[in-house]
């Protein structure tokens, strides 16, 4: 991945961002994912929204396939967990497959792995021995396919990768957040605030969501470039059955179609309650 300067980088249409989860221990529910909210809050902290996110397990044709799409579609995705070099880490073998290119010891991360079994060595007190075979073994989360560049990881300098808009980190959140945000700012920085949007939004009673599709779909072909959106419940504890009701996009086209969708409503026999801002 090469290194573009905001003040390079034309300024346009903020990139699509996606999240790939791995784990065999998400998908048993034996550890609950903590990445899908934090990467929200990171990118709604820069203006930017998440497109999409996939949950894969432990089986490296499903990782394959996934990091495949992940490749060809052009997003920014983040992939975490897997790039270890236990038997259950498929990742960054996966990842040299999807692409169809080698593994290659990233010089590097070669270099920040030796760093960091110095680091152990005088923690222990012990004597630092590159060529023990557990060393060696180390070595392996340096495995990188060919072209991609690091991630640095500021907890423990056993690093991630980049390979294109592809970036990928640990399963840890207390490595994998940080390196995150590191990659954000590194390289999307000149898309910060671009795609800021809004939701506004107001409770409705006593209406049904098939009554209020054709508004619905009015105001989106009114105001290219919003989205409506229609959030029912049937027992929330403080409004009880009711339907949220609003729009969300660029502030400017929110300030037009919300006002035009508060007037649509009044045809309707519906009794309107709290409205809900989000930024």
């Amino acid at each position: 991945m090469t290194n573009r300067s905001t003040s390079e980088t034309p300024v346009g249409a903020a990139p699509s961002f996606g999240l790939i989860i791995i784990g065999d221990e998400i998908l048993s529910g034996k550890r609950a994912d903590k990445h899908l909210p934090k990467v929200i809050e990171l990118l709604k902290a820069r203006g930017l929204q998440l497109a999409y996110a996939d949950y894969v397990g432990d089986s490296p044709d499903r990782i394959t396939a996934a990091l495949k799409r992940a490749f060809a579609c052009g997003d920014v995705v983040f992939s975490c967990g897997g790039i270890g070099a236990t038997p259950d880490d498929h990742t960054r073998q996966c990842a040299a497959r999807a692409l169809g290119v080698e593994l290659a010891l990233h010089p590097q991360a070669e270099a920040l792995i030796r760093e960091r079994m110095q680091d152990m060595a005088r923690e222990q007190g012990v004597p630092y021995e590159p060529d023990r075979s557990d060393n060696i073994h180390r070595l392996n989360m340096g495995m990188f396919p060919v072209g991609a560049s690091i991630i640095p990881n500021p907890f423990n300098k056993i690093a991630g990768f980049s390979f294109a808009s592809v970036h990928f980190v640990p399963g840890f959140p207390v490595m994998a957040w940080p390196m995150m945000e590191w990659t954000l700012d590194q390289y999307y920085s000149q898309w910060y605030r671009v795609a800021a949007w809004i939701e506004k939004s107001v409770i409705v009673f006593g209406a049904m969501e098939a009554t209020l599709t054709p508004l619905m779909e009015r105001i989106e072909q009114l105001y290219a470039g919003v989205k409506v959106f229609s959030l029912p419940s049937v027992d929330h504890p403080q409004y009880g059955r009711h339907i949220e009701l609003g729009v969300k996009g660029e502030p400017d086209l929110v300030e037009q179609a919300y006002p035009a969708l508060l007037s649509g409503l009044k045809a309707f026999d519906a009794k309107l309650g709290p409205e809900v801002v989000q930024n």
